[in-house]
């Protein structure tokens, strides 16, 4: 299938490209650099940015599934989230896109904060809130748009191997959502992409 994904150059974004090249799907990404994506006779590679519904319109076109997966290393208050947001709903205003939207937010944003556990509730308190508010309003600005949305919240990221994890599908008391490889979350989005199963949904996922 044709995938496009933004917010390709690193973390889940660039192992879902791995991935799905390796699957054999059709790849376009956008990301600001390109010099840590791989050369593949299917991938198309754009240079650009997540938050410009300019550099959007350019690889929408024709997309079967679109995964974001942008992220920042500021953890400082940052607009990355809503700004995309914006850019996406401003490029789609006048070019409707019909395609599932797999977006990538964390555990803990959302309705989701009430159900964290106590040293995540600090970790995020101490060192991630402006991130994770953020990312709510992302959350909020998707789920009022006529998109065909599905948002991702992945417990806290690692870099270890793909692995078996849990899909959990509602908000529980007794939910217990911990770590995750970044490769297990990309398999996650590439098995939704080709089979959306929780669209209009916020699946969390555990390792």
């Amino acid at each position: 299938m044709n995938l496009t994904i933004i917010g390709a150059s690193s973390g889940v974004g660039l192992l879902a490209v791995q991935q799905a090249l390796s699957q054999g799907h059709r790849v376009t990404t956008l990301s600001r650099t390109v010099a840590t994506l791989p050369e593949h006779p299917g991938l198309t590679k754009v240079v650009g940015s997540a938050t410009v519904a300019a550099d959007l319109r350019r690889v929408l076109p024709g997309a079967e599934a679109v995964l974001i997966t942008v992220g920042t290393a500021k953890k400082n208050a940052t607009p990355l989230f809503t700004d995309t947001a914006r850019a996406l709903l401003e490029a789609t205003a006048d070019m409707p896109l019909t395609a599932p939207v797999l977006v990538l937010t964390g555990f803990g944003a959302g309705g989701s904060a009430p159900y964290l556990n106590w040293w995540m509730r600090l970790a995020i308190r101490w060192f991630m809130q402006p991130e994770y508010d953020n990312k709510t309003q992302l959350e909020e600005l998707l789920a009022a748009s006529a998109l065909c949305w599905e948002i991702v919240r992945p417990g806290m990221l690692t870099n270890g191997p793909l692995a078996p994890y849990q899909v959990l599908p509602d908000l529980t008391p007794s939910m217990q959502v911990s770590r995750i490889s970044r490769a297990s979350v990309a398999d996650f989005m590439l098995r939704q992409a080709q089979q959306p199963t929780l669209l209009y949904h916020y699946p969390a996922l555990t390792g």
